[in-house]
């Protein structure tokens, strides 16, 4: 019997499902109709022989299998693309931009203009992954440039601020009452947030109990929308829908950020992008 494969349209929609928060700006940001979308993920799922993605309310839940494919999906599509750049060499002047995923939604549209400002009409890929992997990318030479959480990576990199963090639950949350721990939505280990979220309310003497955990961030924010737990998350733009900022816990002090060239990588390029990440890190006043 023929070993079933994984179409790589298919993944690189879900995986777009994953980082853009559901159906419709997944299409948009792919520039796909949101009835192609849906089309591959039935392929998927009929490939797989279970569902995947399910709809909730007007969004949408991954369910354990999806979680576990998006994570898989991910390095496929590094690998492949990888490939193809290497092998093909036929993007012209393009860079690629890594990030990890708490802010990418605000990280990487600033350093997309940073980068274009100084090279116009280049065009810009993206990476979203673990900071170790990101890391480990910009050493292969596959991403030009990466923003990351430095506790997460063995290598520093260049400070670039500190990320502010700040718990999100679902309006109107309200924690058990004590002694039971507060119970925690994080992603799953190793993750310097979800230590750094773990560590302040020890130092409280809050106790704590992850109830439900992820392979990457929007696995998180579903399980955090059901209403189970809080979730310590970047407090950079808006909070991500169906969640609000709680303060009942206590505060987090920003993680420290870095940021990474590849040995070669254009200066003035480099540049750009390292002071783009520095001014939305920058404290306000």
């Amino acid at each position: 019997m023929p070993q079933p494969v994984l179409d790589i349209v298919a993944l690189r929609s879900l995986t777009a499902i994953a980082d853009c928060g559901g159906f419709h700006r997944a299409a948009h940001s792919l520039a796909l109709s949101q009835s192609a979308v849906s089309q591959h993920v039935r392929r998927l799922e009929k490939t797989l022989g279970s569902r995947v993605v399910e709809r909730e309310g007007r969004g949408t839940r991954f369910t354990p299998e999806g979680r576990l494919l998006v994570e898989q999906a991910r390095r496929i599509l590094a690998v492949h693309d990888e490939a193809v750049r290497v092998l093909l060499d036929t993007e012209g002047d393009t860079v690629t931009i890594g990030s990890t995923e708490h802010a990418a939604d605000q990280f990487l549209p600033r350093l997309t203009a940073a980068v274009q400002e100084v090279r116009p009409g280049c065009r810009v890929r993206f990476r979203i992954d673990r900071s170790a992997r990101l890391v480990e990318a910009v050493e292969r030479g596959s991403v030009d440039v990466a923003v990351y959480v430095t506790e997460a990576a063995a290598t520093e990199g260049t400070p670039v601020g500190g990320l502010p963090l700040t718990w999100h639950a679902t309006p109107g949350w309200v924690p058990p009452p004590a002694p039971a721990p507060v119970p925690l939505v994080a992603i799953e280990d190793p993750c310097a947030i979800r230590r750094r979220a773990i560590a302040t309310l020890a130092a409280h003497g809050v106790a704590a109990t992850v109830v439900g955990d992820a392979g990457y961030l929007a696995g998180v924010l579903d399980v955090a929308r059901t209403g189970v737990g809080v979730a310590l998350l970047a407090a950079v733009g808006p909070a991500p829908d169906g969640l609000s900022p709680y303060g009942g816990l206590p505060s987090v002090t920003p993680i420290p950020m870095s940021a990474l060239a590849r040995p070669g990588a254009d200066p003035a390029t480099v540049a750009a992008a390292f002071e783009a990440v520095r001014d939305l890190l920058r404290p306000a006043g």
